[in-house]
């Protein structure tokens, strides 16, 4: 007889960003374990080929759009889900946006896109859930952040590494302030992922970013998607505050 490693509970996961490569790994291996999926995006289009492909697996997950750069969507969708679901147990900040501009071509417009999307609605949707995760039982809030928040990065642009250095400073602050309430609040922060993000790049940035991984290779959505599972799981209890580097050494430290 074996015995599962992580268990997660009748609970229920909130998934942004959840038609992207990385948010719907992270959704398909939450079905998986057992837990309640709740898929959020902007393009309803993507939203239903993702929800084919938990169909396809032989799972389920519930698809909401949103656009998260307009905060007056985000208290409406929250109430559908509960009202659909019964709970909201786990929120994955996983929505955002890259750019690839270099320092001098920057804008203001880009700046406040990539910013509003990856770090804004991050803390906007830790709020508006709070009134379910203070009911819930092992709350939690998994931030996606980036290798880029941790050093700098190599190929995107300074509004990204902005917004993924801020959703690492984020995570800590929340993790302080949520402490009390018991809801944990932790990171995980991807080099560079197979994804729809990094395909893309054109191919010479692609090489010259591989060359830099020391385990010679990028990583997998799947690869980011357990690590999620770790900080979802009623295991990681005693775990707040962390950030979980996905990234094949890229960033040691």
């Amino acid at each position: 007889m074996t015995q599962q490693l992580f268990t997660f509970g009748q609970r229920v996961a909130i998934v942004t960003g959840g038609s992207g490569s990385i948010g719907s790994a992270i959704g398909l291996k939450f079905a998986q374990a057992g837990l309640g999926v709740a898929l959020l995006a902007s393009n309803p289009a993507r939203l239903g080929r993702a929800q084919q492909r938990f169909q396809d697996a032989g799972l389920a997950a519930s698809i909401w759009p949103c656009d998260l750069s307009d905060l007056a969507c985000i208290e409406p969708v929250l109430r559908a889900v509960h009202a659909h679901h019964g709970s909201i147990d786990i929120l994955v900040n996983c929505a955002g946006v890259l750019d690839l501009d270099p320092v001098e071509q920057t804008d203001e417009e880009t700046w406040d896109r990539v910013l509003d999307v990856n770090l804004k609605a991050s803390f906007f949707m830790a709020q508006k859930c709070l009134p379910y995760l203070r009911e819930a039982r092992a709350p939690r809030i998994i931030n996606i952040s980036s290798n880029a928040g941790r050093m700098g990065g190599y190929a995107n642009g300074m509004p990204y590494t902005a917004s993924k250095g801020g959703m690492i400073a984020l995570t800590y602050g929340l993790a302080r302030k949520l402490a009390q309430d018991g809801i944990t609040v932790n990171c995980v922060a991807p080099g560079t992922i197979e994804s729809d993000m990094s395909r893309s790049r054109d191919p010479e940035t692609h090489r010259q970013l591989l060359s830099r991984f020391p385990l010679g290779r990028i990583g997998t959505p799947e690869e980011v998607a357990l690590a999620a599972c770790y900080f979802a799981s009623l295991e990681s209890s005693f775990t707040t505050g962390a950030v979980l580097d996905v990234n094949g050494g890229l960033f040691m430290g």
